[in-house]
């Protein structure tokens, strides 16, 4: 199993215990989807690693407390912290219209109603609660907040994300940050 055929999970974050429980975070939208898992791929050392998951406690803001096979001390279990969790692409329920998943984004030409073609989505991040598509435009990362206003729909077909985006956006990244060094100092 290789990561083009997955998608990430989430992250084992530190050890729970004594016993070789380990805590980790579930980066998806709906946690509870996701409380009768049997296995999933650790990350190690580059490669994906199954992992049998024999109990699976989830608790409150997408933390869940996990006792996978054969992992029985806290040596063990702290050797899995800060690893990614993933699953098989084939585990993902099918979406409706023009829903999508973040990572069958990636590759898609970013269209703007009223600019056109601008870039290449690149990543989609995950920051403190909002997610952002970047973008490569005109040598610049530019990050696209995922507001149903302004991301309006992924065309599968054509291999597009159709946006919407903010009056000065894309200014704000091809500003040269030492223009605004040498702008007259009010202060004076």
């Amino acid at each position: 199993m290789t990561q083009d055929n997955c998608y990430l999970l989430g992250y084992i974050v530190r050890t729970h215990g004594t016993s070789g429980n380990v805590v980790i975070f579930l980066d998806v939208d709906y946690p509870d989807d996701y409380e009768d898992l049997d296995s999933v791929y650790v990350e190690l050392k580059g490669e994906l690693v199954p992992y049998f998951i024999s109990n699976f406690n989830l608790q409150k803001q997408s933390n869940a407390i996990v006792t996978f096979e054969d992992v029985d001390t806290i040596e063990k279990a702290q050797a899995l912290v800060g690893s990614s969790l993933f699953l098989s692409l084939d585990e993902l329920d099918e979406l409706e219209g023009e829903e999508f998943y973040y990572h069958e984004i990636k590759g898609y030409t970013v269209v703007d109603e009223t600019k056109g073609e601008l870039g290449i989505v690149r990543e989609v991040y995950s920051l403190n609660g909002q997610d952002l598509i970047a973008m490569d435009y005109q040598g610049h990362e530019v990050l696209i907040p995922t507001a149903e206003d302004i991301v309006l729909k992924a065309d599968k077909e054509n291999k597009k994300l159709i946006v919407n985006l903010p009056e000065g956006l894309l200014e704000v990244y091809l500003e040269d940050p030492a223009d605004s060094k040498n702008a007259p100092d009010d202060a004076d």
